[in-house]
């Protein structure tokens, strides 16, 4: 492990003296200021190394602040992932399996997880606990001294509480005295041993149960073990996860650094399971993270549940998976480079809450609010127009940075009870009447009102959005990453634009960089530059390594964030019909209307309304360190840990290329090799080479498809069950099937299929079937609706009587499944983006150099 140097050291002592000094006195207010978010604070033992890291940065007091909340807040997300999630919701997430210590030297290539460098296996030379039994098969972590005592006891004080706050800014609404949220909402607890989880002793947790389920503390075997379902073989098997009568000894959270948290580009660790504080950054993004196979670790194969979630890249996440809008629709995670330069669009219609200082007398509080025991700390809902950026894949959030920032802890599971639950679609809920059907908006003023986390993360947003745009945020140029490598051996070393312009024209030709400035310059720039006169098409004379003097920062983006209809760029689509913020939609309030009024592309056939049907252009800033490429992770090879327990080799159980003609995997051996993963930076810049050159030659691509690996049974219905190894269903089974006609099936098949819709529809076919002609031809035209109501009413005579027979009945009608009532019907995953094919192989080259110096 790298020590710190002593200036380090001493930096972060100066930083760490400066955060615990007596604040200075605050103005006097009107009435008493609420009263100090936690009193008296204190530097815990596991906060030592984030401040050296603040020191090491540069960060200023509100940056720091911001960095510790983003690595650490849960605000309360511990009760979403342990309770609500497995029992509301009906994922099962296996924290054991994941988080296991006897396995933290494989939890990298497993999961992608970044191991905590400050934690420990219990039992190696230099760790605290002795045993897996006394940290209940977890690592040892800084914190665990004081969390551990407090497992199955209450009055365990969360290290949050003595959070200290960055000086209040000048001018804000609700100052000038500091009336913060109490911080212990922001809910830290310790680390579980990898970055970004974290853990909370759980009061209720029966000991003596738990050793006579599991037969010793420091395993799970017994709790996560599978039970046979009552239904019987034919059923996934259940397991003591989502049983409320066994209580685990932690409540496990996440924050938002668990995603986002990556290894430093610029100073990757020599072993990937094994980094030290200096090789980690916390806004890169995660590349490896496999987080839609941590949220089901815990579900079989078969399930509804594990075919809608695990089927994303490495790197990605489909920010729809929780509150799904049944849109298969996973999504790189977001490097966050170079914020103060992003680009922002102007005079756009947003309503959302703005703080004031009063409320007119008798308005009601959907409209303004004031908190009660604050004095004049109110917020308004208003139209205005604004200047915002566009942020998700297709620009979606688009009312403000600080709010998009709040979203993305609703969206790790922050006040699901309180606040947005009761407002997803209930998979499972087929009557439209009910509440369940499908979603409805999630209410930004009621969940401030009633959940506290939203007030605690609401009053240091601005911290957080200050560390975005912090020294930690900046561009990691491959130069500097190579002249880090040099240094390793020779601290003395020297490497120069020059020399990294003379290496990239020995691999890829004389006068490449400079040949591919101009190719960028006619080709790319119009949509990956952020220079005015890019837009105006004016290309000569651009400077796309300019700096500005002030900040230090290129000027040029690389990207100017407007959108782009899916079906110009060609890329796998469903992405970007992703219906979250639709008026009616959860996440409605997080959209401005000028994203809503946005025209749908003309060229998609599925329904494209309410702003969908575009990606946003987006920047290639440091483009060496980020492949595979496109909005999925899915242009380039596929990446592969290569763990050592078999059981979670991700990879090796889903394969992805696929034959064209039948979209059926490739035999074993016409498999191409998967990518190990290496974040060296060799490592990255070979994946970016051979990421280009599978952009630049879409000819060659093999085609990407993730196929359902067996058939997956949705039962619908109420069931009773006699005791037996059967039950009986009073509804009937669906099964979607892994082939059709010989053609394998994709994952999005399920994920994408609108059952509900189909369900009613099959039901208006025998009770209303001229209303559902009618519908069917707006949607359709009139010869297809009539086809359609004709095979939905064949499709109910056929199951009239013989509730499983809805199987044969759709496979001999797969087109229902596959296009009349789906949501997306795109299969390719790798598909698209052929801008730069018809270039010679020189001018590729030449791109492929230039945008390495970027």
């Amino acid at each position: 492990m790298m020590r710190p140097s002593s200036q380090v050291v001493l930096a972060a002592v100066v930083f760490i003296a400066a955060m615990l000094a007596p604040p200075l006195p605050l103005a006097i207010a009107d009435a008493p200021a609420a009263s100090p978010a936690s009193t008296p604070a204190r530097i815990h033992a596991q906060d030592l190394p984030y401040y050296e890291a603040c020191a090491r940065e540069g960060l200023n007091e509100s940056e720091c602040a911001g960095r510790l909340i983003w690595f650490k807040a849960t605000a309360g997300n511990e009760r979403f992932h342990t309770y609500v999630f497995q029992q509301r919701v009906g994922v099962l997430i296996d924290w054991f399996r994941v988080l296991r210590s006897d396995e933290r030297g494989d939890r990298f290539r497993a999961w992608g997880i970044i191991n905590d460098p400050a934690c420990c296996v219990p039992g190696s030379p230099d760790c605290p606990a002795k045993s897996l039994d006394e940290t209940y098969g977890l690592d040892w972590c800084p914190g665990d001294e004081e969390l551990l005592p407090h497992v199955g006891r209450s009055g365990y004080r969360d290290p949050a509480c003595d959070f200290r706050d960055a000086a209040l800014k000048p001018g804000d609404v609700h100052g000038p005295a500091d009336q913060r949220h109490d911080a212990c909402d922001l809910r830290f607890g310790t680390s579980t041993g990898a970055l970004g989880i974290r853990k909370f002793p759980n009061p209720r947790f029966d000991r003596a149960a738990w050793l006579k389920l599991n037969g010793s503390p420091g395993t799970w075997e017994g709790y996560n073990r599978p039970i046979a379902a009552a239904g019987g073989r034919g059923e996934a098997a259940r397991s003591h996860l989502q049983d409320g009568a066994i209580e685990p000894p932690f409540l496990i959270g996440t924050s938002c650094g668990s995603c986002h948290i990556a290894f430093d580009p610029l100073n990757p660790p020599a072993d990937p399971a094994r980094p030290a504080w200096e090789n980690i950054k916390g806004l890169i993004g995660n590349q490896y993270t496999r987080v839609s196979e941590i949220m089901v670790s815990g579900m079989a194969s078969n399930t509804l549940e594990w075919q809608m979630f695990a089927h994303a890249r490495p790197g990605t996440s489909d920010t729809s998976a929780i509150p799904t809008d049944q849109v298969n629709n996973p999504g790189t995670i977001n490097a966050l480079i170079n914020l103060a330069k992003r680009p922002t669009f102007a005079n756009e219609s947003v309503i959302k809450w703005r703080k004031t200082a009063s409320c007119a007398k008798g308005v009601d509080e959907t409209r303004c609010w004031c908190e009660p025991g604050r004095n004049g700390k109110c917020w308004e809902k208003s139209l205005h127009k604004e200047a915002v950026h566009h942020i998700l894949k297709g620009g979606e959030d688009s009312i403000g940075a600080l709010e998009a920032i709040q979203r993305v802890y609703f969206n790790i599971g922050s006040c699901s009870e309180q606040c947005w639950v009761n407002h997803l679609a209930d998979l499972r809920q087929l009557d439209p009447q009910q509440r369940g059907f499908g979603q409805t908006p999630f209410d930004i003023g009621q969940c401030r009102r009633d959940c506290p986390n939203f007030r605690a993360v609401e009053d240091r947003l601005g911290n957080i959005l200050d560390f975005f745009m912090s020294a930690e945020g900046h561009a990691t140029d491959l130069r500097e990453a190579r002249e880090n490598t040099l240094r390793v051996a020779n601290p003395g070393a020297r490497y120069t634009d020059q020399d990294l312009i003379a290496d990239l024209e020995r691999t890829f030709g004389a006068g490449a960089v400079a040949r591919g400035r101009e190719v960028f310059a006619n080709g790319c720039a119009r949509c990956h530059s952020s220079q005015p006169a890019a837009a105006t098409g004016q290309l000569a004379g651009l400077d796309f390594h300019k700096l500005d003097l002030k900040t230090g920062l290129r000027e040029d983006w690389l990207g100017n964030d407007g959108p782009t209809a899916v079906s110009e760029v060609g890329t796998f689509r469903c992405r970007a019909l992703h219906s979250n913020h639709m008026a009616g939609h959860v996440w409605q309030e997080y959209g401005s209307e000028t994203l809503r009024a946005q025209p749908p592309d003309p060229n998609v056939k599925e329904p494209g309304d309410g702003g969908r049907g575009h990606y946003r252009n987006i920047s290639l800033l440091n483009l060496w360190a980020h492949a595979p490429f496109l909005h999925n992770n899915a242009l380039g090879p596929e990446l592969c840990g290569k763990p050592h327990n078999a059981a979670n080799d991700f990879y090796a159980q889903r394969p992805r290329y696929v034959d064209a003609s039948n979209v059926k995997l490739l035999p074993a051996e016409r498999q191409p090799a998967c990518f190990e993963y290496d974040p060296s930076v060799e490592g990255r810049f070979k994946l970016y080479t051979l990421s280009m050159q599978a952009l630049l030659n879409p000819a060659q691509r093999i085609p990407k498809v993730t196929l359902l690996n067996e058939d997956v049974t949705l039962r619908l219905g109420p069931r009773l069950w006699d005791g037996t190894d059967k039950e009986r269903l009073l509804g009937f089974e669906l099964t979607i099937p892994s082939e059709i006609d010989g053609r394998g099936v994709t994952a999005g098949t399920l994920g994408n299929f609108q059952h509900k819709a189909f369900i009613v529809d099959l039901v208006r076919a025998k009770t209303a079937p001229d209303e559902l002609e009618r519908s069917l031809a707006k949607r359709l035209g009139k010869e297809s609706a009539r086809k359609v109501l004709a095979d939905l009413q064949a499709v109910a005579r056929e199951v009239t009587g013989k509730p499983n027979g809805l199987v044969e009945a759709l496979r001999a009608r797969p087109y229902l499944i596959k296009q009349v009532y789906s949501s997306c019907t795109a299969e390719v995953e790798n598909a698209g983006h052929r801008f730069g094919e018809d270039l010679s192989e020189a001018d590729k080259n030449a791109l492929i150099a230039f945008l390495a110096t970027l």
